[in-house]
């Protein structure tokens, strides 16, 4: 377990590290126990035999090898406690994210109240202090701040969207079942004739760059994580990662032919929502694919409602989640 290299050789072996320096980690490496100096009588690294025998002069590495279990431990704990910090900080700014989406979104669903400048403050102090190296604690009461301000902001929300979804629910009802229900069951002749249900006729021949503004007046302002975990059964049909916008609109995509929602439906959802949007309707009638008896013809119901202006994915997902927390 005695080794005796030269310091020029520790030194090449090290990619050329300067001599001083080398002799300075050695150094500690010594004083932490790790190794130990077996020198000569004139101070050189060598090694000498004696017929069988076999004594050499340099350094001892027996102390590493006896410690080699402990230092593993020891390493196997500090990479646990890094990947810990690393997951937490990014619990920590997904958060962050969700607390500066739900303030705009609060805001513009219930203007005035003073909780959602406090939302948007903590959000810009939690990212100016993501810029630096937090430890695990700090992490941990900056994830206890936004969980709570999260939760309460999702309480105020719930409540007045909830009533607002109900109270929606209940007229679009009665308009389907009642003043228009012939057009919401015979989905299929609809795609026939290329009309869509009380959606104004629009010129088909349309500048693309007119639909690309009308797609970015109507992106969504609920974030992506609160409709994710408002719609777990889109990863029952999908199985693909959903992060990001345009992974939700290509789950959208997969799960529409399945559910009967004609091709032409589709496309007036996304002209007139916008394709984020009509993407987060289709997850939330996939939640609720038993209620509804025609989901082409309620797609293009919800697409008038888009065109008059009087339509926000919001409720929606609200309601959903009121669900699953009652239940």
């Amino acid at each position: 377990m005695v080794v005796f290299p030269s310091n020029k050789a520790i030194c090449e072996r090290l990619n050329g590290m300067p001599c001083s320096t080398m002799r300075r980690h050695l150094a500690r490496l010594v004083e932490a126990g790790l190794l130990q100096r077996r020198d000569s009588p004139n101070g050189k690294r060598y090694v000498r035999k004696h017929g069988e025998e076999r004594v050499a002069f340099g350094f001892d590495l027996s102390p590493l090898y006896c410690q080699s279990e402990e230092i593993a431990r020891a390493a196997e704990a500090v990479r646990e406690a890094e990947e810990r910090v690393r997951r937490l900080r990014e619990v920590v700014s997904l958060m962050r994210r969700d607390l500066a989406a739900l303030a705009e979104f609060g805001d513009e669903m219930q203007p005035g109240l003073g909780i959602w400048d406090q939302l948007r403050d903590k959000a810009i102090l939690t990212a100016r202090a993501l810029r630096r190296k937090l430890s695990i604690e700090d992490l941990a009461a900056y994830r206890a701040d936004l969980e709570a301000l999260l939760d309460q902001a999702r309480n105020i929300i719930d409540g007045s969207e909830t009533e607002e979804m109900n109270t929606n629910d209940a007229r679009s009802e009665r308009h389907h079942h009642n003043s228009n229900k012939e057009s919401i069951d015979l989905e299929p002749a609809l795609e026939k004739s290329g009309a869509a249900a009380d959606v104004p006729d629009v010129d088909r021949n349309e500048p693309v760059a007119d639909v690309d503004e009308q797609d970015t007046r109507h992106l969504p302002k609920i974030p992506l994580h609160l409709v994710i975990a408002a719609c777990p059964s889109l990863k029952t049909f999908y199985q693909g990662e959903i992060r990001h916008w345009h992974q939700l609109f290509d789950a959208a995509c997969h799960v529409r032919p399945a559910m009967g929602i004609s091709a032409s439906a589709w496309e007036e959802a996304q002209r007139f929502m916008g394709p984020e949007q009509a993407s987060i309707v289709v997850s939330a009638m996939l939640e609720r694919f038993e209620d509804i008896r025609s989901p082409g013809g309620y797609l293009r119901a919800l697409t008038a409602k888009a065109v008059a202006g009087e339509f926000s994915c919001g409720p929606m997902v609200m309601a959903l989640i009121g669900r699953r927390s009652a239940a």
